[in-house]
């Protein structure tokens, strides 16, 4: 299987069994965030895992007081994700809070968002730049029990400095001649996984050729796989 995370952002739970459908020969590891979430909730995400075998990428970024991220997180583990997103910058006990409670997945800290411009990003009035917040929200996940991080792919290098273990998950990603849409920080799967990545998220740059048939995002999905070798 190619290490890509499917993002399924969409609003529709016949959609995203089509996009699974069309994707399950290559990928098996599938995204889901809050477009699909607060429409569905977890029954919505029952009725997928009930047609398909696949590997859960739950993407709340959950970010609260440690007693409700607590509370959140219970609330899905039924759903077994294998990774499930917090804000890294909720701090330690934020971060232990949602381990404990999820002790058979992976909390996952998310760093800086990709669609940050260091511009951007220097207005909401931290002192440090992406790279150097990234690497401290990215130590404080992990000393807090975090296992996987989500970081652009610029930073993925320096967070693997950091482990050898953790999974770093890296959205961002367009293959060449893509669009860019709302990501600022972007690179191509094969550079991402080449800072150090275990895994590429990619949505729109294959769902978006859906067309009713599978057709058109097995190719995308195949010329992915060959700008990897």
């Amino acid at each position: 299987m190619l290490p890509i995370i499917l993002a399924l952002d969409t609003k529709e739970i016949e959609q995203a069994k089509a996009w699974i459908r069309a994707s399950s020969n290559s990928i098996n590891h599938f995204k889901i965030g809050l477009e699909f979430y607060l429409k569905h909730g977890s029954e919505g995400i029952k009725k997928l895992q009930n047609d398909y075998e696949l590997e859960l990428f739950l993407d709340l970024k959950l970010y609260d007081i440690p007693n409700t991220v607590k509370g959140a997180v219970e609330s899905v583990a039924a759903l077994s994700p294998k990774f499930l997103t917090v804000h890294a910058s909720g701090g330690e006990k934020m971060i232990k809070a949602a381990v404990n409670a999820l002790p058979n997945g992976s909390i996952t800290g998310v760093t800086v968002l990709t669609s940050f411009s260091e511009d951007d990003f220097s207005k909401i009035g931290l002192k440090s730049n992406i790279s150097e917040t990234s690497k401290n929200w990215a130590q404080i996940a992990l000393s807090a029990g975090a296992t996987s991080l989500v970081c652009s792919p610029f930073e993925a290098s320096e967070l693997r400095k950091l482990s050898n273990t953790a999974v770093l998950i890296t959205p961002g990603v367009r293959v060449d001649g893509d669009d860019n849409a709302d990501q600022v920080r972007v690179m191509t799967p094969k550079g991402a996984l080449s800072e150090g990545a275990n895994f590429v998220v990619i949505g729109r740059s294959i769902t978006s050729l859906w067309d009713g048939s599978d057709k058109k995002m097995r190719e995308k999905i195949d010329q992915i796989a060959r700008s990897l070798e």
